[in-house]
């Protein structure tokens, strides 16, 4: 193969972005051959902007059967994510899914399981993997220079938003659409970076603000508190309500600290280990300086566009994938346990019982239809193809 035949289903905010920077030639040897979405109006704003050789279609069952592509990017609503897929690799087609890979563990599990029997290139949008801050920090993690972890704590509440942004689509901020709120929404990101650096925690325990700064019916606002096998915990603190918002990740171990704040990544290295120092000093408290170093985020990450050129050239060439699909479970399993622990006001264990709560998340969508219709007055945002900013990393 030559030559990567896309496809996007669903051209809203980030489908567009991804298919006009497509068409634009974004992605070395990659072309867009097809787009598909319900939408009258994002179907017409395909055929006049994408080129009168990408195929648009109002059904992705046909597009799919007509195999017009190679692959196809999935960027419609969350719960659409394992369907689509499923579909898709059953087809023969690679896939590349929108984060969250779905909005509950026990429907993810079966697209992993899908994706395993296709044998397809799979991968899922995580963009914030190709920051280079964060790819550094999972480094120091991984390769022991800070020696036994101690504590993770990550305060990303930089995510504000207004009642028009929750407005600007019916299925925003509701089980039965998104799935969850911040968690579900813009967190995804940054759950999959907190499990990528640290892995997956042993338990947690959450508090979940439902409608505390909006009009919605999802939380606004979490805190996760979770521990490890090997007694480190991890903080997680996050929300839409607040401005100005703090990005800060801060990781303590025995050999130092590292933390990630105002696009630098500054490292604080102990001379010897304290988990030694604790038991053989003859002092109280030892006057040890620390050494330090930093390094300062200068470009913008390849983001998205960095996966997508990822996604093709595995393909093409077979290069690993910096975001391999079936690692879409991981945040999702920490969001899921997060809601369920809010719930229920009880810790709960990882892996978590995907069928328990799919039974839990069925009773507050079943809930949330039966309820009155909330006075919400839709207006959507004008897609235009672009990458918006608050899509990036922000400091």
């Amino acid at each position: 193969m030559d030559e990567l035949r896309l496809a996007v289903i669903g051209i809203g905010n980030m489908g567009s972005a991804h298919a006009r920077h497509i068409a634009e030639g974004a992605v070395a040897q990659a072309k867009l051959t097809a787009v598909c979405d319900i939408s009258q109006d994002r179907r017409e704003w395909a055929s006049q902007e994408l080129g009168a050789d990408v195929k648009v279609y109002a059904d992705y069952h046909q597009l799919l059967d007509d195999h017009v592509a190679d692959a196809v990017i999935i960027a419609v609503p969350h719960p659409l994510h394992p369907v689509i897929g499923m579909e898709a690799l059953k087809k023969g087609y690679h896939v590349l899914t929108e984060k969250p890979e779905g909005i509950d563990k026990a429907s993810v599990q079966k697209l992993n399981a899908c994706a395993a029997e296709a044998g397809k290139t799979f991968a899922i949008m995580f963009n914030q993997r190709t920051n280079p801050l964060f790819q550094r920090m999972r480094s120091l993690v991984k390769d022991g220079e800070l020696g036994n972890i101690r504590h993770f704590i990550w305060i990303v509440n930089n995510w504000y938003r207004t009642q028009a942004y929750y407005d600007s689509g019916s299925w925003r901020a509701t089980w039965n659409g998104e799935g969850g709120g911040v968690l579900m929404n813009q967190c995804p990101h940054n759950l999959d970076i907190w499990q990528w650096i640290m892995g997956m925690p042993d338990r947690l325990v959450a508090e979940c603000g439902v409608a505390k700064y909006h009009h919605i019916n999802v939380e606004d606002e979490a805190t996760i508190l979770a521990t490890y096998k090997n007694g480190a915990t991890a903080t997680f603190v996050t929300s839409t309500g607040e401005q100005p918002g703090t990005n800060r990740m801060e990781i303590s171990g025995s050999k130092g600290k590292a933390v990630i704040e105002n696009g630098k990544l500054m490292l604080w290295k102990m001379p010897e280990d304290t988990d030694e120092v604790t038991y053989t000093a003859k002092v109280a408290n030892p006057k040890t300086k620390p050494a330090y170093q930093e390094w300062v985020q200068t470009e913008r990450e390849p983001a998205h566009i960095g996966i997508l050129n990822n996604f093709a050239r595995a393909i093409l060439y077979g290069e690993p994938l910096l975001s391999p699909g079936e690692e879409g479970i991981h945040e999702l399993e920490i969001t899921n346990a997060a809601y369920l622990s809010s719930w229920t006001g009880k810790w709960v264990d990882l892996p978590l019982d995907g069928q328990e709560y799919l039974a839990q998340l069925a009773k507050k969508q079943k809930e949330e239809r039966e309820a009155p219709a909330a006075a919400r007055q839709v207006k959507k945002e004008a897609a235009d193809g672009s990458y918006s900013d608050r899509w990036m990393v922000r400091w």
